[in-house]
């Protein structure tokens, strides 16, 4: 079997919705990520055996097949096939599981995976209505909440507190504050140059974070799921609904070998699990497990970990049953402060963890995230 390796990754600013990414359209957004790419690692249009893209809404201006039309946005003609997934919120990191295992069943040597979300021009649940299940799904589950329900009885369920969600999100933020400060998104995080109100502009910084925030603000907030003194989540402690993209270079060893890149980080294992439809976002908890049992490794093992922040109750719970110290997850923040473009996060984080791991030097890390009605996705990824 072959070696997976990823070359490269890179994500565009995540603008905020209504922000400056408003007057841009998704595949154009979309085909970032990939000129970003070519231009950073020197490679021809044909070098690209496929694009495999994740999108979670992919109707209006995000139908089509977003994968097959990204490349063609970006300029590499017709030539570069491309597939659009979706396994809803774990759509870009999926596509990166996808490629990856494509190059350890030696089926390609070279591709690109990723995602793209814009949820101002194309909403979040646009693919769905109230008649989208069907009767006969109800004789085998009782009940549908929505991913906000969930976390709620997520909460209840491990007996988390709302200061201690809103601890994590106030972490969260000054995490992405310290890291930007820094310069840890430097390398990852491109710019792009597009039109806002028929003017050029070139965007450089996630738009949604906010690091002044602190838990006495937090505290005031009302909740966006249930009564008051009834439930945890707020929009300060819930993932930013956001616009951006993601990609990264997926190549064998020995391509990366031939084109003359030097790879930042092997893939080494990937699963993805079935849950509980109703609280629905307890994946992380068993894709973690199970990712580490089948790399024969502990959470101790693991120097770094993405999880994702749909909802501060999710990285709670997680945190209580794998036992991992909050200090080395999601150590540059999360989709609380930069917000979670559905089908780009997964791609994201993995993207985050790869430049972690070779900023630090650490060797090996391990990205996981929840998924609606009932699923989780995880990577371990080593630094090479």
């Amino acid at each position: 079997m072959k070696n997976a390796v990823i070359v490269d990754a890179v994500r565009t600013p995540f603008g905020k919705r209504d922000g400056s990414f408003r007057d841009t359209h998704p595949q154009d957004l979309a085909a970032e990520p990939l000129k970003a790419l070519r231009e950073r690692n020197g490679f021809d249009p044909e070098t690209i055996e496929d694009v495999i893209y994740g999108c979670v809404s992919p109707v209006d201006e995000q139908g089509l097949n977003v994968g097959r039309l990204a490349p063609m946005v970006a300029g590499w003609g017709d030539i570069v096939p491309g597939v659009q997934l979706n396994r809803m919120c774990g759509s870009g990191q999926q596509a990166t599981n996808f490629a990856a295992a494509n190059v350890m069943a030696d089926q390609h040597d070279v591709l690109i995976a990723g995602g793209v979300e814009h949820m101002t021009r194309v909403p979040m649940g646009s693919d769905a209505n109230s008649d989208s299940l069907t009767d006969t799904y109800f004789e085998h589950f009782d009940e549908r909440t929505n991913q906000g329900e969930g976390a709620e009885r997520i909460a209840e369920e491990w007996d988390l507190s709302r200061t201690e969600l809103d601890e994590i999100a106030v972490d969260s933020q000054q995490r992405w504050k310290r890291a930007w400060d820094e310069g840890r998104y430097d390398d990852q995080v491109i710019p792009v140059e597009t039109e806002l109100d028929g003017d050029d502009v070139v965007v450089e910084q996630d738009e949604h974070p906010r690091p002044g925030t602190d838990l006495e603000t937090l505290s005031n907030l009302p909740l966006s799921f249930r009564e008051e003194g009834d439930g945890f989540h707020h929009p300060g402690n819930s993932s930013g609904i956001v616009d951006g993209s993601s990609a990264l270079l997926i190549a064998s060893e020995e391509a990366a070998a031939e084109h003359g890149w030097d790879p930042m980080a092997r893939i080494r294992q990937t699963e993805v699990v079935g849950v509980d439809p109703v609280t629905m976002l307890k994946g992380p908890i068993p894709a973690t497990e199970q990712v580490l049992e089948k790399a024969d490794m502990t959470v101790g093992d693991i120097d770094l970990f993405e999880v994702n922040e749909a909802f501060a109750s999710v990285v709670g719970a997680w945190l209580e049953e794998s036992g991992a110290s909050w200090e080395n997850v999601n150590v540059n923040g999360g989709a609380i402060a930069h917000g979670h473009p559905l089908g780009a996060t997964g791609a994201m984080l993995l993207t985050k963890l790869a430049h972690e791991l070779e900023r630090t030097g650490q060797d090996t890390a391990l990205s996981t995230m929840c998924i609606g009605f009932g699923q989780g996705v995880a990577t371990i990824i080593e630094r090479v």
